[in-house]
């Protein structure tokens, strides 16, 4: 019975040999690598344009008067386009809201920006022109109609 209780004592043994080398063999075994990392995190891109009655964007451009206007005429009007935004703006004009209606059959509105590509921050002078038709209905004696000037990102 003594020897089956030392035999006991020394599998025991063994066992835990085995395992302080083991784990003592496992720490000398593994090895690592710290990486730093860093970013940073910004806005969302936005486009926001601008239309300004003054070359220093400090006056919005809430009219335009165009003035006594005859048949076959044309006159310019100059407004300063900014983006405000934090990307690129891709210029076009349209109207809308045109009163009378039929005046929009009569009257075209140009400008010297279409397409132009703006970035943050910029400023460009633009001139529109309206033209009136020399064959205006005789009845439009007066109009009105929106300008829209958007920037596309």
């Amino acid at each position: 019975m003594a020897l089956k209780g030392l035999t006991l004592a020394l599998v025991i043994a063994l066992a835990a040999t085995g395992l302080i080398v083991s784990a003592a063999a496992a720490g000398v075994l593994s090895s690592y690598q710290t990486v730093s990392t860093g970013g940073t995190v910004t806005a969302l891109q936005s486009v926001n344009v601008g239309i300004y009655a003054d070359s220093t964007c400090t006056t919005n451009a809430s009219f335009v008067d165009w003035g006594a206007l005859k048949p076959g005429d044309s006159t310019t009007k100059t407004v300063w386009v900014k983006n405000a935004g934090t990307a690129d703006a891709k210029l076009s004009l349209s109207t809308n809201n045109w009163t009378p209606a039929a005046a929009l059959q009569s009257m075209s509105l140009t400008w010297n920006q279409e397409g132009k590509q703006l970035a943050p921050s910029e400023v460009v002078q633009a001139t529109l022109t309206l033209t009136v038709s020399a064959s205006i209905d005789a009845s439009i004696t007066s109009f009105g109609f929106n300008i829209q000037i958007t920037g596309t990102g």
